[in-house]
């Protein structure tokens, strides 16, 4: 069985409004191939606007999701700061 790593990405929005768009259309990010995917996208409350959960088996594969969120045309302009965080252990099975 594939062992996945998971990231959590902490969005900070300089467009308030803009959450539910965001979640989104990050839910529908995920790789053809299967290496990595985002499992869960949410807006939150305090310091910070919305939490993106994330399973991928390389740490590129993170800085794929994280790159796309910040220079995705339709989302980059909404976003004012982020935070990743990531686990550091591969032991997370894959959702299906």
């Amino acid at each position: 069985m594939d062992k996945f790593y998971r990231g959590y990405i902490l969005v900070r929005l300089a467009k308030i409004g803009a959450e539910y768009d965001i979640t989104e259309k990050m839910m529908k990010l995920k790789d053809p191939k299967g290496s990595w995917f985002v499992t869960f996208c949410s807006p939150i409350y305090g310091a910070w606007d919305i939490v993106i959960e994330t399973s991928f088996k390389k740490l590129e594969d993170l800085d794929f999701i994280v790159t796309t969120l910040r220079s995705s045309e339709d989302i980059r302009d909404s976003i004012e700061e982020t935070t990743t965080l990531v686990s550091s252990k591969p032991n997370y099975p894959p959702e299906k």
